[in-house]
């Protein structure tokens, strides 16, 4: 799935900059996929994608070897694949000799000259070929096969060199170096052509792929910021999430999309292009009801470059997505997640899209930022930090319902991107401190205002994670070890805010599924 979002991001890199006589983009996406792969159901997500999207250079190589650890498909996957992918809109080249070079040769020379829709070629093979008793069994699969079975393999294969020893004209026949060097020469004297004709065009293209922003960006960031402050709206931070997008993607390279719920995500802008088979110039891609393979696209498109990356859903279908969630935090890529409907306020839907358990449990994914902003300029600053961050994924928690504009003075603007700050406060050593996040945010200031006989103080915390890599100095001055009465808000599941409350504390949440 993967390769499906590098395929995408090459084909839409090419629509922005290649012109005629300099195809400057211009590279094929290839995928070696095994039995296991076809069943698991993202498969079948992100391939029925590509073929409506006509990948053309894209190309699998299906190992089609009859086998998964637990032995012979037969009895657990049947399924016609040549069949299924011609169904998905593929080329499709079937039977071929798996262990014959030139068969192998002349089927990706057949899938090369197919552009208009991506190809599979069905590679049949015999796992463990050579090894004269386990040749064709799962015994091979995941484990080695023995020192005796080596040394039959050896004799069955013809191989005479011990281990770890390539005869000579065999890595010289491997050697691809000097193709690569020439290879990468080619393209070097390409772009210089390019770059003579079109200059502005080719500095933009150096900059994306190299991952940067367009110059003075954070500046920008910030004077969106302060028009969203100087609105004061009371807007639902979904709505605010678009109008963030609005106001950034005229300076952001975005290539977004939401799963079968842009009007609901509110992830499609005025600028915004869909991506269609006939028209790859564009900017925003229709996923369909396809969360996991979504987001595992959208690493795809952050691992080919060129792109800030951004994808909606419920809150509640990121359990749909969560390999995949997971994999953009191990890989530090900077995928941005729009999930909206972030609680109980979601609306008429029920138990089954209500979330309980989503927030904190996407907090315990390392490296993944989460951020549930109270209002529409927490939410600015939110996409201003995700925007920013390079080293990993930021999830956006957004609600459906309409929250109340905050008054904070500028320099609590600016600490908003400290993922915690004082947000009311009171003369003194406070008696007891508030902690909320999102829509509770608002809760926890009409709380504070409603009591007079206790001196309160309210901690607005859109990102535990980004607070938490504070220094120790500002955390404290946020929330003084030595006030233990202290009360969290969060409609979500409460076992994740005891660390912050303490023994003494309390937490306001949800630890139940609700009612329909």
């Amino acid at each position: 799935t993967n390769a499906v979002g590098m395929a995408i991001a090459e084909r839409t890199l090419a629509a922005h900059f290649n012109r005629p006589g300099h195809e400057i983009v211009d590279h094929y996406t290839y995928v070696f996929l095994g039995d296991g792969c076809l069943m698991e159901g993202i498969s079948h997500e992100a391939c029925s994608l590509a073929g409506t999207l006509g990948l053309g250079k894209l190309i699998f190589i299906y190992d089609d070897n009859g086998i998964s650890i637990d032995g012979e498909v037969e009895g657990w996957f049947t399924d016609d694949t040549p069949k299924r992918f011609e169904a998905y809109g593929w080329h499709v080249v079937p039977k071929v000799d798996g262990h014959d070079p030139e068969a192998i040769k002349a089927a990706l020379e057949e899938a090369r000259s197919v552009t208009d829709k991506p190809s599979i070629i069905c590679a049949q093979t015999i796992i463990g070929f050579g090894s004269p008793n386990k040749a064709g069994k799962e015994e091979c699969h995941g484990a080695p096969l023995g020192e005796d079975e080596i040394e039959l393999a050896r004799k069955e294969l013809g191989w005479s060199y011990p281990p770890f020893e390539i005869p000579k004209e065999i890595y010289e026949a491997w050697d691809a170096r000097d193709k690569g060097a020439q290879a990468e020469a080619a393209w070097q004297e390409k772009f210089a052509a390019y770059r003579a004709e079109y200059p502005e065009l080719a500095a933009e293209f150096e900059r994306r792929m190299a991952d940067e922003l367009v110059e003075g960006w954070a500046d920008k960031a910030d004077a969106f910021i302060r028009s969203v402050a100087e609105k004061k709206e009371n807007i639902a931070t979904r709505k605010a999430s678009q109008n963030a997008i609005e106001g950034l993607a005229p300076f952001t390279d975005f290539l977004g999309g939401s799963a079968d719920l842009a009007g609901s995500n509110l992830t499609i802008w005025s600028g915004a292009k869909p991506i269609r088979k006939d028209n790859p110039d564009g900017n925003y891609i229709n996923y369909g009801v396809r969360e996991f393979g979504m987001s595992a696209i959208m690493n795809g498109i952050a691992l080919h470059g060129g792109f800030v990356s951004y994808g909606g859903t419920f809150l509640i279908f990121s359990d749909y997505a969560r390999n995949a969630l997971r994999m953009a935090a191990l890989m530090k890529l900077r995928n941005i997640e729009v999930f909206t409907h972030d609680s109980i306020g979601l609306g008429e839907d029920g138990p089954t899209h209500q979330p309980v358990e989503q927030v904190p449990s996407l907090r315990l994914i390392p490296n993944m930022s989460v951020w549930r902003p109270c209002d529409a300029v927490a939410t600015a600053v939110a996409w201003k930090m995700a925007v920013l961050r390079k080293d990993g994924p930021t999830s956006l928690v957004l609600s459906r319902q309409g929250l109340p504009h905050q008054e904070r003075s500028d320099e609590q603007i600016a600490l908003i991107e400290r993922g915690g700050y004082v947000l009311k406060d009171c003369d003194g050593k406070p008696d007891v401190i508030l902690i909320a996040t999102g829509s509770e945010v608002a809760l926890a200031m009409e709380a504070a205002a409603a009591v007079t006989d206790k001196k309160v103080r309210v901690v607005s915390m859109p990102s535990t994670d980004v607070f938490e890599k504070q220094d120790a100095e500002y955390r404290e001055s946020v929330l003084p070890s030595d006030v233990t009465a202290r009360v969290a808000v969060e409609a979500a599941a409460t076992g994740f805010w005891y660390k912050y409350v303490g023994t003494q504390g309390a937490v306001i949440g949800i630890d139940r599924f609700g009612e329909s």
